[in-house]
């Protein structure tokens, strides 16, 4: 894994973590491959929470694509 791309996906992670801890939950990276896919695991409340893939794709994939060049796309993994 890059670690200055490592660097601005934890980053940019920092900025939507507070939303997630507020309702109990919290994400954290997994890996990046070199197609620019990002896996992050959901936890705490988000874990089985059934609006985890909108906050996956309308939260987490949103910020992770607007403030790092590269990402494609974000998966939720075990």
């Amino acid at each position: 894994m890059d670690v200055e791309l490592n660097e601005k996906i934890l980053k940019a992670l920092e900025t939507i973590r507070p939303y997630l801890q507020a309702d109990g939950g919290d994400v954290e990276l997994v890996n990046v491959t070199h197609e620019g896919i990002v896996e992050v695991k959901l936890t705490g409340a988000c874990s089985d929470c059934p609006m985890s893939q909108m906050t996956l794709r309308a939260g987490v994939e949103r910020a992770l694509i607007k403030e790092v060049p590269g990402i494609r796309r974000v998966e939720a993994v075990n």
